[in-house]
């Protein structure tokens, strides 16, 4: 004997679609922009500047280099967030969770 189906808060709840493709779509998804974001991980690459000159208003190089990098990092992730936020995840269905679903509520 099979047990019922779960319901919900709106009713019985729908199974999902069957997936007719080889492999599962993931949330993750891949678009040119995000190459954009490769360019503040190079600071992380320290023997590049890890050196004393050129100063610039007396503080050594490695230190206001590392300081140029804040605003480039937060313009390259702007630039990707604006370029691609308009993409759905899933495109290969409907996304089936409300947001009641989503928010915990009293269950906390």
């Amino acid at each position: 004997m099979s047990a019922p189906p779960p319901t919900g808060p709106t009713g019985p709840s729908e199974p999902p679609a069957p997936n007719t493709t080889a492999a599962p779509p993931s949330g993750l998804r891949w678009n040119a922009w995000n190459l954009l974001l490769i360019l503040p991980l190079l600071m992380l690459v320290t023997p590049w500047f890890n050196h004393d000159g050129p100063r610039f208003i007396g503080i050594p190089f490695f230190y206001w280099f590392q300081f140029l990098f804040v605003p480039v990092g937060v313009l390259c992730v702007g630039i990707v967030h604006v370029m691609t936020r308009r993409e759905p995840v899933r495109t290969d269905r409907q996304d089936q969770l409300s947001v009641d679903q989503l928010d915990e509520g009293e269950q906390r």
